[in-house]
């Protein structure tokens, strides 16, 4: 199976042969994968060196001459170090453009804290209008690309290392069924689908799947939820960041929410991903006793 950093690439560069417009713009990272994207347009491939806040700046600059620009390096990188870059050439200018990332919420937790991006999520929802998609597998994340990226709208696509077992067909706003239960209904965002289904074994819930986390397909849920919801999304950055969305499509009836995601707490300890989500409960064993918890407490 492709993984969804080469993946990333072979599209990006895929669509800068096929489309004159296409723009791409890095900070050292994935360089090598994008050797060939240099060869064939020099021109619309920059990479900026180790400069995240020029990299945001320079991509903006690309979008404002009518480019439309893929900026792609690490999670922490993309989007927390230059924030405000991206709120302000992106966001308060209204322009579009994809934010490519790879890395979180702890893919290099080797490398410690500096490489730690659980909140990337959170923090680029902060920017109105912006949309967040979080594949499930390689597959999704090359249908998703394609789908978005002239589509005129800021974009944050959050590739990771982890992958579903199944791709789905995948598009922004929309909320797939892939089972049905009655006692809870489980939203899942991304890769953390397969790992989910196994940790539902035996239990009477609905699981929904989703790599569109903004905009959220609210109607779909609320159609399989039914009338006295108990939710719990299960979510591969902090716990608690889809809640106002899962919140505001069920305004209409009492519904009760839980949220299986990153603990809200800095990572201390260095290891890889899989080490951090047994640490941290976000393996299948640790999915289930949380989805019990949440069962009991709901």
């Amino acid at each position: 199976m492709t993984d969804m950093r080469t993946q990333l690439a072979g599209t990006a560069t895929d669509l800068l042969e096929r489309d004159p417009n296409v723009a791409v713009v890095l900070a050292e990272i994935s360089v090598d994968r994008f050797e060939r994207a240099m060869a064939i347009a020099p021109d619309r491939v920059v990479n900026v060196g180790i400069m995240e806040q020029t990299l945001v700046g320079v991509a903006a600059g690309f979008a404002m001459e009518g480019f439309y620009t893929i900026a792609h390096t690490m999670a922490p990188f993309l989007v927390e170090r230059p924030f405000e870059q991206v709120k302000l050439d992106f966001g308060y200018q209204g322009l579009a453009g994809t934010l490519a990332s790879v890395g979180a919420p702890y893919d290099y937790g080797t490398e410690g804290g500096t490489h730690h991006s659980p909140g990337d999520v959170g923090v680029v929802l902060m920017v109105p209008g912006t949309d967040v998609l979080v594949p499930g597998c390689a597959a999704e994340l090359d249908r998703l690309l394609r789908q978005t990226y002239a589509d005129g709208r800021l974009t944050y696509l959050r590739a990771s290392v982890a992958q579903n077992d199944v791709a789905f067909e995948v598009a922004r706003g929309r909320l797939e069924v892939v089972r049905r239960g009655n006692r809870a209904t489980v939203v899942v965002v991304g890769p953390l689908l397969s790992r989910t289904l196994a940790a539902c074994e035996g239990l009477d819930v609905s699981v929904l799947y989703t790599a569109s986390v903004a905009p959220f397909d609210a109607a779909g849920l609320a159609a399989v939820a039914g009338p006295d919801p108990l939710v719990i999304a299960v979510e591969p950055f902090y716990e608690g960041t889809m809640l106002t969305s899962l919140a505001d499509g069920l305004r209409h009836v009492p519904s009760r929410f839980a949220s299986v995601g990153v603990p809200r707490r800095f990572i201390t300890t260095y290891g890889t991903a899989e080490e951090h989500d047994r640490e941290l409960g976000m393996d299948v064993a640790g999915i289930r006793r949380r989805l019990m918890a949440a069962l009991v407490l709901g």
